[in-house]
């Protein structure tokens, strides 16, 4: 089972932006592989850190897990099955670690990052679809197959060495100020920072020798996902020019497809029941609808308009792994608007009947009482 981010970094859940930023510092700086050459273990906890922070420093990210926890994000990998490796991290956070580690980092893991900038490695873009779901799907997770159009590199282009850069992805810049010279180090304009151009490629790739491929993407989709939930495909997104790039990755957002009798509130499910006058002084049985097909209920004889009644279990599963909802059945006695003759004596003939005046017992709760006790 994944460690909790706020754990990894040992925060509060309520802590600050600030206070994130400054937790993560003091991991990434205590587990830095320049500070611990050779150990697995503190690389492999230098990536928890960076992980916990690239979640919790996001505001959305951060929503989702605090509501959602770690299945927020899964469906096809996620930060640590796959998806950031060493060099994502100095690319990304370098300006974290600042001049601790000497204003960079040593390399090994790609080269050049952290503080002194270097050679980048560059992502492809991320790609984004909707993914439609049935209140069935969502009820028991699913793994979709769906058909993305992705930029890949065309087979046979080939790269070199940036003339402009030779290679080091930045070129140094000399200015005169009041305070004498000044040299800043910015991205190479001619290679965008890889370090590497275009040498050779097919007639039918693009200016950077891509071409448009389509892909099927399996997406495995947990129980209990809501809609406008977003999961993440590792390496599904864009691929990036250079030979020492990596893909971007596939942004799912989840639709849910509203279903036909029920209705979702969060776990629990609701139904309308509509039965006639004759069916509720009698009593009858009928057959209803649940995530997981037809259920028979018994309603018992004397039930009254605006009774709920709750099935246990038959609901959403949390995606959190807390348990599943209910099924709340709300029952409605059906007043018919037109009476036939024969049919209008009858009710006249027993409109008067002590047995037919209303007389609620103290147990019968009012239509408000029951609204408060739903949202209670």
């Amino acid at each position: 089972m994944k460690k909790d981010y706020y754990e990894i970094l040992g925060i509060e859940k309520g802590a600050t932006a600030e206070q994130i930023k400054k937790a993560y510092r003091k991991k990434a700086i205590e587990y830095h592989p320049d500070k611990n050459p050779g150990d697995k273990q503190a690389e492999e906890n230098f990536k928890a850190a960076a992980e916990a922070y690239e979640v919790l420093s996001d505001a959305d990210k951060k929503a989702r897990y605090d509501q959602f926890g770690h299945s927020a994000f899964e469906g096809g990998g996620g930060f640590g099955g796959g998806g950031m490796n060493m060099d994502d991290i100095f690319s990304q956070f370098g300006d974290i670690f600042g001049s601790a580690f000497g204003g960079g980092f040593s390399g090994g893991f790609g080269g050049g990052f952290g503080g002194g900038g270097g050679q980048r490695r560059m992502k492809g873009s991320n790609l984004r679809i909707k993914v439609k779901m049935t209140l069935e799907e969502v009820a028991n997770g699913v793994e979709k197959k769906v058909k993305v159009k992705r930029k890949v590199q065309a087979k046979g282009v080939t790269y070199k060495t940036c003339p402009t850069c030779n290679g080091a992805g930045q070129v140094m810049k000399v200015t005169n100020t009041i305070l004498g010279r000044m040299q800043t180090a910015t991205a190479c304009h001619h290679c965008g920072g890889t370090g590497q151009i275009i040498d050779s490629k097919p007639g039918q790739a693009d200016a950077q020798g891509m071409i448009l491929e389509d892909e099927t993407v399996s997406i495995k989709i947990p129980a209990g996902v809501v809609d406008g939930m977003q999961l993440k495909v590792s390496n599904k997104g864009n691929d990036a020019p250079g030979s020492n790039s990596i893909p971007g990755d596939l942004i799912v957002a989840i639709e849910e497809v509203e279903h036909e009798t029920l209705k979702r509130e969060g776990e629990n499910l609701h139904l309308d029941l509509y039965i006639s006058f004759a069916e509720a002084a009698l009593g009858t049985s009928k057959d209803i609808d649940t995530v997981n097909g037809k259920v028979r209920i018994k309603l018992e004889e004397g039930i009254q308009s605006g009774k709920i009644l709750r099935l246990k279990g038959k609901g959403i599963p949390s995606v959190n792994s807390y348990g599943t909802g209910d099924l709340l059945v709300h029952v409605n006695v059906w007043t018919p608007k037109t009476l036939s003759k024969e049919q209008r004596h009858f009710f006249e003939k027993y409109l008067t009947d002590e047995n037919f005046i209303p007389q609620p017992e103290k147990s019968d709760k009012s239509f408000f009482e029951k609204v408060k006790d739903m949202f209670s």
